[in-house]
């Protein structure tokens, strides 16, 4: 077994995925034009993606949502380079909100 993704559910699959090719310098992968509510990003084997909350809802589960006057929940996407300062700065400047800062690990 290998892990094949990472789906976060979101308001605005097409925002979203706008957003973290901006400030992340992500490409996109697959869309679903028909339904704007999937979507991922080209990440390599492991796919990042996104999924409208109406879609998620249909999954027969419930889950907190993700709101920006909430505590962030307890995951983490990491992305590697070698310029974290330089990362950081586009990511703010393109609408991220820093919930830390940025710091370089081996």
């Amino acid at each position: 077994m290998k892990l094949g993704y990472t789906l976060l559910y979101v308001d605005d699959v097409e925002k979203t995925m706008k957003f973290y090719s901006q400030a992340f310098g992500l490409e996109a992968g697959f869309f679903h034009e028909e339904s704007k509510q999937y979507g991922e990003m080209a990440t390599g084997e492991t796919k990042l993606g996104f999924v409208q909350h109406e879609t998620a809802s249909s999954h027969g589960f419930s889950y907190e949502k993700v709101e920006l006057n909430k505590k962030p929940a307890g995951f983490e996407i990491g992305f590697v380079t070698k310029d974290v300062e330089s990362a950081f700065e586009k990511a703010v400047k393109n609408g991220a909100i820093p919930v830390g800062k940025p710091k370089t690990k081996p």
